[in-house]
């Protein structure tokens, strides 16, 4: 392997093409249709190890007041109408001081959000809890809110998008910092100890801190965890800009899924590097610039999932090996 693969294995900045991947590949199922109908269609295939008799969290990012591009209410309606009646969507307070900081704001804005079709449970609203983390370089434990240990399934709904400090925001940056409670696990990520500086982190720390975060929580989960990323309205910057976020510029694409939360958030990478220069410079320059990449290899390296999948398109009943094919004479569809 040489100087350039190997840099490219840390160093969150540096792509590592498809070829250039070792190991297992896992499914991960693609659906241009962006819809109610698609994420049903996209949640259906990998909600085999959610169990009924249990009690179903379904992570969202609900978004600051009137954010224009996060995941649409009414589709989360259908959804959870059809598929998980009994589910609750789960969210945490922000570290930042703003309109979720506290419970009593947080939940002002779920309202103004359109976040009153089902029970939304602040895990954090009462305290925290701590869940290990088994074999992190950061972290013994992870501060979650202490309602997450009430749930025995975690459906992770995530709107795929760029990041302004993670560089993009997938399954992993749904879970890591979203399930991180507001005033200590967020805190522990993003600053260290007797610091001042509230974002005194780099780069790379940063991402690997966001990942061992995650760990702490699908270890917990198990096999009880499913993902979706919807690639819809994807701004260079989280939901958390809320209308202060920068104008969409990257196509939209559709919606995938898969029981590897490392696959899922791979292939979405992979599909946007795979789109034109025109296309998806802003998205590639905000991942690279932020060493976002860096939380793909150090999932990898956690034994977090499996960054070579196969790719299969549900709109065409076939199997696509690289998600190229996927992006050529893109025309998702959305009703």
């Amino acid at each position: 392997m040489s100087d350039v693969e190997v840099k490219a294995g840390k160093n969150g900045n540096v792509y590592v093409p498809f070829e250039k991947r070792t190991g297992n590949e896992s499914i991960v199922y693609f659906t241009r249709d962006l819809s109610p109908a698609g994420l049903m269609k996209a949640y259906e295939k990998v909600d085999g190890n959610i169990c009924e008799c249990g009690k179903t969290a379904i992570k969202l990012h609900t978004g600051e007041p009137h954010g224009p591009n996060i995941i649409p209410p009414t589709w989360i309606k259908e959804f959870v109408e059809e598929e998980l009646p009994d589910a609750t969507i789960i969210e945490t307070n922000t570290y930042y001081k703003g309109d979720r900081y506290t419970t009593e704001r947080h939940r002002k804005t779920l309202e103004i959000n359109g976040w009153n079709f089902c029970s939304v449970d602040i895990t954090d609203e009462d305290g925290t809890t701590l869940l290990p983390v088994k074999d992190g370089k950061w972290f013994e434990n992870m501060s979650v809110g202490s309602h997450m240990t009430k749930y025995d399934n975690l459906v992770v709904l995530t709107h795929f998008k760029g990041h302004t400090m993670g560089g993009f925001g997938g399954s992993n940056k749904n879970i890591g910092i979203g399930c991180a409670d507001g005033r200590i696990g967020k805190k522990w990520i993003h600053s260290h100890e007797g610091e001042a500086d509230m974002w005194g982190v780099n780069e790379e720390e940063l991402m690997e801190k966001i990942a061992e975060s995650t760990k702490a929580t699908i270890d917990y989960f198990g096999k009880n965890v499913t993902y979706v990323n919807v690639m819809r309205n994807m701004s260079v910057d989280c939901d958390c800009a809320g209308v202060e976020a920068a104008p969409v510029v990257t196509p939209n694409v559709g919606i995938l899924a898969s029981t590897d939360i490392l696959a899922i958030d791979q292939a979405c990478v992979d599909i946007v590097y795979a789109m034109s220069a025109e296309e998806n410079h802003a998205l590639k320059e905000r991942i690279e610039s932020r060493h976002g990449l860096r939380q793909l290899s150090y999932m990898k390296e956690l034994g977090m999932g499996n960054d070579k999948y196969i790719l299969i398109d549900l709109d065409n009943n076939e199997v696509r090996i690289f998600p190229k094919d996927c992006v050529q004479n893109l025309k998702p569809f959305e009703k």
